[in-house]
């Protein structure tokens, strides 16, 4: 019983960090219809960001806000001077963001080594919680709640703001929204950071959870594209239900058949592809 308890929490834990990170990878995939394939990088190098931040003393929040604005920064410069040039051809742009994953990885590794580098969680959240009876490290629950308030923010601001309709608007009939007046070129550059930025804090979250190390892009990269393929192109709640779902796969597949821990992550995906190829929260977009 406690096994299946205390696994469920972790993989609670593991999908908050997985929607922080697919949150923006959705948005973006859904708005430019890009397969951004840096998007692990800028998770592993707001990592790193955060990483330094608290080596220099500076506390958890900070390494959020420094991770977050710095990796927005330079995921809108890499928008407007690399994929901006690119528009109208998504294979040059795909293999871009590719281009653009090996050199971050490269610098990453130039910078601070190769060494995984353990972070240790916030002195607000350090130690343990009783849960029935069992203890469990009150950290990985502040990130199930954290993940929460960021779907909540962004719920907000997709559902209740002027930006949120045009970025609704966009992901759902981009031509249409483009001949009514919406800003597209200023809209994706918009949308480019906000996702990155998700990235980089994501990498923050999960950095006293996974540690830092080289790869690390590699690792949740995938998990990326499979809660976006599971839970539909575009679609917040489907990034937030599909994360928690693949949260809950890899985790207890990774410990109960770890020999068939990526068949059994990737077989949900072929068959959502083959039944439904939208996910299952996608929508018929232009």
């Amino acid at each position: 019983m406690s096994f299946w308890f205390i696994q469920s929490l972790n993989s609670l834990a593991l999908g908050g960090v997985l929607f922080t990170l697919a949150a923006g990878f959705s948005l973006i995939f859904g708005l430019m219809r890009i397969a951004n394939l840096s998007h692990g990088a800028y998770f592993m190098f707001g990592a790193y960001l955060g990483l330094s931040v608290l080596d220099r003393g500076y506390g958890f929040v900070v390494a959020l806000l420094v991770a977050g604005l710095g990796v927005g920064l330079l995921g809108g410069i890499v928008e407007r001077v690399v994929l901006r040039r690119l528009a109208g051809n998504s294979l040059s742009q795909v293999l871009a963001t590719l281009g653009v994953a090996f050199v971050i990885a490269d610098c990453s590794l130039w910078l601070w080594g190769g060494d995984p580098r353990p972070v240790s969680p916030p002195d607000f959240l350090s130690g343990g919680v009783q849960l029935l009876g069992m203890t469990f490290p009150l950290y990985r629950l502040a990130v199930v709640v954290f993940s929460m308030l960021i779907a909540l923010g962004l719920w907000l601001l997709l559902d209740k703001t002027r930006l949120g309709v045009m970025i609704r608007a966009s992901v759902d009939d981009r031509q249409m929204a483009q001949g009514v007046g919406v800003p597209a070129s200023r809209l994706f550059t918009i949308v480019f950071c906000l996702g990155t930025a998700l990235a980089g804090i994501g990498g923050v979250i999960a950095a006293p959870i996974l540690s830092v190390y080289p790869g690390l892009d590699a690792d949740m990269l995938p998990l990326a594209l499979v809660v976006v393929i599971l839970g539909g192109l575009g679609s917040l709640a489907g990034a937030f239900v599909g994360s928690f779902v693949i949260g809950f796969i890899y985790s207890f597949g990774q410990v109960l058949f770890p020999d068939l821990a990526y068949i059994i992550l990737f077989l949900p995906m072929v068959i959502i592809l083959a039944l439904r190829p939208r996910g299952l929260f996608g929508r018929i977009s232009a």
